[in-house]
């Protein structure tokens, strides 16, 4: 892999980042709660989401554009509001967001620990990680939103299938902040405590065993991840899959990984790239163009900003 250079420059904390049909992408910050366009490299702003409270994790996270887009002309946003987190959806026509209405509230809120990312599945239905909001029996707690991947529809209503036609169908997770198909399989990366991070394929209904459970534990009645880390190798935020990898942003690791998978399952080793070069990486996505677009996180609290942070890399993958 190669960073081929810098897509932008001057991004406050970019937290989710999705792309339109045009090719053209949105950038959630995540302490503004300002939604930036990005189109051959230069950045405007298209405006703010409403009721957005920023905290040490907390504020505007993971972002999804509507597969009907520009039919269904419409963004998802994850955020931090007053007492919980909400998932909204917002109209986005002509460059400008109006019309935001919660779709789904409820889901515990913390300083930390409030998961965010959002990804459409190729069935159409909307998927969320959360985290535990700091209170760790959510996440076993079957009433609670916490420490779960949820599935829902555009209006926040559980989706079709779902086990016991709950909105969520995985429980048993820390902090979930990375979410991506291969296909119709579902894949997550989850921070853990002190000890493990984790890659985890997700099999609706299943309990991914936290807080008993961190790492590979082999307890009866929990699903272990299929890559584990040291967190000061990983502390893993956002994922995405393409020509048979899962690549991992690494916020403590300040590193990308590459994780062979196929049919649901680790195929080799994780491999390590761009090691402490470019300071704490968030999010990554797969672009129109076949690169991938990683973020820096260098301007949230915990990083050392660097002139011209945060930033967006373009990386290129080798085709041999």
């Amino acid at each position: 892999m190669t960073v081929a250079g810098t897509v932008a420059s001057g991004i406050q904390v970019p937290w989710g980042l999705a792309f339109l049909p045009d090719k053209s992408a949105l950038v959630a910050e995540r302490d503004s709660g300002t939604i930036k366009r990005i189109v051959g490299g230069q950045v405007s702003e298209v405006g703010r989401v409403d009721g957005v409270k920023a905290s040490s994790e907390g504020g505007l996270l993971g972002l999804a554009v509507d597969p009907g887009y520009p039919g269904r002309p419409y963004v998802y946003a994850y955020y931090s509001g007053d007492g919980d987190n909400r998932i909204a959806r917002i109209t986005y026509r002509d460059g400008r967001l109006s019309d935001q209405q919660v779709i789904l509230g409820g889901i515990p809120e913390a300083a930390i620990h409030n998961g965010g990312r959002l990804r459409f599945g190729p069935d159409g239905f909307l998927y969320a990680g959360t985290g535990d909001g700091a209170d760790r029996p959510n996440s076993q707690d079957d009433d609670s939103l916490g420490g779960k991947i949820l599935r829902i529809t555009t209006d926040g209503k559980a989706a079709p299938g779902n086990p016991d036609g709950r909105v969520w169908i995985t429980k048993g997770h820390r902090n979930v902040q990375g979410l991506a198909f291969d296909g119709n399989q579902l894949y997550a990366s989850e921070f853990g405590q002190n000890t493990w991070d984790e890659l985890n394929v997700i099999t609706p209904g299943s309990n991914y065993g936290w807080p008993a459970a961190e790492g590979i534990s082999n307890l009866d009645g929990m699903t272990d991840p299929i890559a584990q880390w040291h967190t000061a190798d990983a502390s893993p935020s956002g994922i995405a899959y393409t020509k048979g990898y899962v690549f991992m942003a690494s916020l403590r690791g300040q590193r990308l990984w590459a994780i062979p998978v196929a049919n649901g399952k680790r195929v080799g080793e994780p491999q390590a790239f761009f090691s402490n070069q470019y300071g704490r990486l968030r999010t990554v996505e797969v672009a129109p163009d076949g690169s991938l677009w990683v973020t820096t996180s260098n301007t949230d609290g915990r990083g050392h900003p660097r002139a011209g942070d945060d930033r967006i890399l373009r990386v290129t993958l080798s085709t041999s």
